[in-house]
């Protein structure tokens, strides 16, 4: 059971005073009653709640799949940059979601966002093996001895050994490489800094999977969807 303010205050109709003030004007049924207190016990998931005349569809948990563009920061604030939660529509940030794991400032590409702390946690968490897959472009030539020294697991400038990852490349020629990366972690600049290891540098990073989801390409950068129902539960069985 939960009380009636703090339901509709999730839901993003105001502050309990302000919910207090709907149901003094009779604006806010429950199953079919006017309400006339608006800190009474309701189950959200059963009873119908109607604010002006409207019934509202709750929910407990937001699950969002964002193409995040460069320059915004997987943060839920940031005092001098935009971040990802400022790219959403004010109805989707009233369940407080968060990015799950982050994507670096200049890093594009598939990003979750959620509430659903336990699933950030299967999914940010080393032991639970969830791939990630970024597409980067590297200045110099990646070649088998990188391929090598990837699946053995790379020695970062802070001196933690990386866990082995899977690297695969596109194209390679004294112009620079374009690789696919598989990796399981989740470290600060962790790619950028593996590459860094080997004595090349990453110039373009885009993660393109996350588990068995691929980045949504009709997603323009900056744009997000809500995943399905298909989707959160591949995500949960993880």
């Amino acid at each position: 059971m939960e009380r009636l303010d703090k339901v509709l205050s999730n839901l993003g109709y105001g502050s309990r005073k302000e919910i207090k003030t709907l149901v003094k004007k009779g604006e806010v049924e429950v199953d079919g009653e006017v309400v006339k207190d608006s800190s009474m016990k309701i189950e959200p998931n059963e009873n119908t709640i109607k604010v002006h005349g409207e019934a509202i569809n709750y929910r407990e948990y937001i699950y969002l799949i964002m193409n995040k563009p460069d320059g915004v920061v997987s943060a839920t604030y940031d005092k001098y940059d935009e971040t990802v939660i400022d790219l959403l529509e004010y109805e989707d940030t009233v369940l407080d979601p968060f990015p799950v794991g982050r994507l670096d400032k200049d890093t594009e590409g598939l990003l979750l966002i959620t509430n659903d702390g336990k699933l950030n946690h299967r999914l940010t968490s080393p032991k639970h093996h969830v791939d990630k897959v970024y597409y980067a472009e590297i200045n110099k030539v990646v070649d088998e001895d990188d391929i090598k020294a990837f699946k053995e697991g790379i020695t970062i400038d802070d001196g933690y050994k990386c866990m082995p990852a899977k690297l695969e490349i596109i194209s390679a020629d004294e112009n620079g490489s374009e690789i696919n990366l598989t990796i399981q972690e989740g470290k600060f600049h962790q790619v950028k800094r593996m590459f860094e290891a080997r004595g090349k540098e990453v110039v373009y990073l885009r993660r393109i999977k996350m588990g068995k989801l691929d980045l949504d390409e009709s997603l323009s950068e900056g744009e997000y969807r809500e995943l399905t129902e298909e989707e959160i539960l591949m995500f949960k069985q993880i």
